[in-house]
Formats: C-alpha cells, structure tokens, sequence
C-alpha cells in the first residue's frame, strides 16, 4: 500500500499540467478502482522501462559519419522526437493514474 501511495505522489507531480485526458468515472457498474489503479500503474512503469531502455541505447557519431555531415544530426533529432512522443504517453499515464487515484474512496 505503501508504494502504491508514493506512486500517487510520483504521478501526481509528474502529471502538472491541466488535466488534458478523458478520466474513467469509477462507478459500480464500471471497471474498478484497483483494476484501473494497477493497469494504468504497470503502464506507467512500462513506459519509463521504455525511456530507459532507449536512453541506454547507443548513438555515437562514430556510427553515422560514413552516411555524410549530417547523418548523425539528423540520428539525434530523430531520437529526440521519439523520446518527446515517449513523454507524451508517460504524460497521459500519468494523467489517468492521478485522475483515477483522486477517486480512490
């Protein structure tokens, strides 16, 4: 219970911006809280495993080089652009989580 409270307090600080994402109502004829709680908390791991994951991959000029001048700028923005649309859904799991955790009763 414990780190489910400190991943109330993680989403929530992560998720500062005005709430943009469609929350689930948790009600009785719906999916309930623990349910919605846990799969929107495995996602949120999941996709910071993701950034990790990506962040530990190698992009070493010396790998683009033979491609021209630019190959290896371009290598980075590209991989800038994956790790923003990466955030982007860390964002959103994070926005659920928070919106499902303040319903917890």
């Amino acid at each position: 219970m414990r780190a489910f409270l400190l991943y109330c307090l993680e989403v929530k600080r992560a998720a500062t911006l005005p709430i943009m994402t469609t929350i689930p109502t948790i009600h009785l004829n719906g999916t309930g809280f623990t349910t919605l709680r846990d799969e929107y908390a495995a996602a949120y791991d999941a996709i910071n495993k993701a950034i990790n994951a990506l962040a530990n991959a190698t992009c070493n000029g010396r790998d683009y080089y033979p491609q021209g001048e630019q190959a290896f700028y371009d290598a980075r923005e590209e991989r800038q652009e994956a790790f923003n649309k990466l955030c982007e859904v860390k964002n959103y799991a994070a926005e659920m989580l928070a919106g499902i955790c303040d319903q917890q009763r």
